[in-house]
């Protein structure tokens, strides 16, 4: 064997995963999580893993050809996840990484930190110079009913999350007040109350909505209005003074230094499928901390516990849980806080469970 393990193989496969809570937002309902398992082998004994989420079932088989047609340019290549992504990045110069080939880059990179990590027996945090340690996590849900859903609420709040995001957005301004209010009064004034409109309003309507909700004292309003909008999101701050949130469609560390230059957010929420894996979410937060930007990570419990850990405008942990049906040891929360997990991203497939949810 080489000094540094090489790449032997890499494969994918679908999951539909089933939600303990179905996450229903502005733009649907989403009952089953949709996964692509990537596997990278290597000729250390070694197989790293990492999931994709893809939002809708339809993007699975796309997802899983673009991983076999990227395949072969990885085996016999050395198991330097940076240099990989270099590489990545020139064969796909002209073409763009985004949209599905981005987010199957990213999940290549994960899953070859994870390989390093396993290789090493270190967890990936420390790999990148950083330790393990427990990142206050805030309890993620859908559009939620204050009076079926209150048990749950309440729930939360027993288990220690000092944090609880709502999804508004719904057909009329009244229902987003009443539903905010309702769930104010459940959480009462000290956990931080956070709304995300999923991109459901144009900027006048975000604006006239925000300013209702002002006595709610809302620690940020995420995505009001179109992901791609920057100045959307900069005129909506401007004209509400509310600490706007987004981030979690930006590709790649470009996508942040754009909305940096467009002042457009308050806070940074890296999404570590879009913003280039492990590699680009390092890239990404030197520029954070240079706009003084608090960094949140969005979906991806697992590896957002390792780079949010070095990330040195770390705010929230988003805890919502898609993968934890097809994995052997799911992260969770300790009092409302998690910690990262090793060797590697900490991530080792529940084998029978995969074979009962394959898409």
């Amino acid at each position: 064997m080489s000094p540094v393990p090489t790449i032997t193989e890499v494969r994918a496969r679908s999951v539909l995963a089933p939600l303990s809570r179905p996450l229903r937002t502005a733009s649907g309902s989403i009952p089953a999580a949709p996964l692509l398992l990537l596997d990278v082998r290597t000729d250390a004994d070694v197989v790293g893993h990492a999931w994709l989420f893809g939002y809708a079932a339809e993007t699975l088989a796309p997802m899983a050809a673009l991983v076999e047609q990227i395949a072969p340019s990885l085996v016999g290549q050395p198991l330097v996840p940076v240099q990989r992504m270099r590489d990545f990045e020139a064969r796909f110069r002209l073409l763009g990484m985004q949209g599905l080939l981005g987010m199957v880059v990213a999940g290549i990179d994960m899953a070859l930190w994870d390989a390093l990590g396993k290789v090493l027996d270190q967890p990936v945090v420390s790999l990148l110079g950083g330790a393990p340690v427990a990142l206050r996590a805030y309890d993620s849900f859908g559009m939620v009913d204050p009076v079926k859903d209150e048990a749950l609420l309440r729930k939360s709040v027993e288990a220690g999350f000092t944090g609880i995001k709502i999804k508004l957005g719904y057909p009329d301004l009244a229902q987003d007040v009443a539903i905010t209010g309702g769930v104010r009064e459940i959480i009462g004034p000290d956990v931080e109350l956070m709304v995300d409109f999923n991109q459901s309003l144009d900027p006048p309507e975000a604006c006239r909505r925000i300013q209702r909700l002002e006595g709610f004292n809302l620690y940020w309003v995420e995505e009001p209005v179109a992901a791609a909008d920057l100045a959307g999101h900069a005129l909506v701050r401007r004209r509400t003074g509310a600490r706007v949130q987004t981030g979690e469609n930006w590709w790649f560390p470009r996508g942040l230094q754009a909305a940096i230059s467009a002042s457009a957010c308050d806070f940074a929420m890296l999404d570590i499928m879009k913003i280039g894996g492990v590699t680009g979410w390092m890239g990404a937060v030197g520029l954070a901390e240079g706009a003084s930007l608090p960094v949140s990570s969005h979906l991806f419990v697992e590896a957002s516990a390792h780079t949010l850990a070095v990330t040195p405008t770390a705010d929230w942990l988003e805890y919502l849980d898609l993968a934890g049906p097809v994995l052997t040891n799911p992260c969770r929360p300790v009092d409302g806080y998690v910690t990262a997990a090793g060797p590697g991203l900490g991530i080792t497939w529940n084998e029978p469970a995969i074979a009962e949810f394959a898409a």
